[in-house]
């Protein structure tokens, strides 16, 4: 799948000049208090930039070189990389590492346990996984918690959305792993 960063971004541009909001992502994550954090499958760069409004250090990562010149344009200060989150070393440790955007959905088929692994990697120890997806498109919780086990993650909570509503078996999850 070829991307258009700046036509994605535009996309969220549009929703928050309509009052929307496109920070949730954000929020929950600055909720953890990290100092740092990686955005795994960073995309343009909108959950990494908001972070680093906030003074955290950010780091994004993604594998499509489109959507990282548009994230680069917006935000030259920030250290973003092009890599595949599967088999991903970035040789550093984060307070939290954030899946925003069914990041787990883009990642080739059988590859999933390969990118919870390599982004799991980038987890200092306290430190947490926060990955948010749809649910109804193959890849289930079960096979993701599995996936987070071997990791090393446990699971400490998970949500029906960003903004924290109970999650009661819907077709979107966010979950919070934490690695002991």
């Amino acid at each position: 799948m070829t991307w258009n960063g700046d036509e994605y971004q535009a996309r969220f541009d549009r929703i928050a000049a309509e009052g929307g909001d496109v920070h949730g992502e954000a929020a929950l994550v600055r909720s953890f208090a990290p100092a740092t954090v990686l955005d795994a499958g960073c995309g343009t760069g909108r959950v990494a930039i908001e972070l680093a409004r906030h003074e955290i250090a950010v780091v994004g990562v993604d594998v499509d070189e489109a959507m990282l010149a548009t994230a680069r344009r917006r935000a030259p200060q920030i250290r973003w990389h092009r890599h595949d989150l599967a088999g991903l070393d970035l040789g550093l440790l984060f307070d939290v590492v954030v899946m925003a955007g069914n990041v787990p959905l883009f990642t080739a088929p059988g590859t999933e346990a390969a990118l919870v692994a390599g982004v799991a990697g980038h987890v200092r120890p306290g430190g947490r996984l926060v990955a948010g997806f749809s649910l109804d498109r193959g890849y289930t919780l079960a096979d993701y918690d599995a996936h987070c086990r071997a990791a090393g993650l446990a699971l400490e909570a998970r949500y029906a959305t960003w903004s924290r509503a109970p999650f009661a078996d819907g077709d979107y999850a966010v979950s919070v792993h934490r690695k002991p």
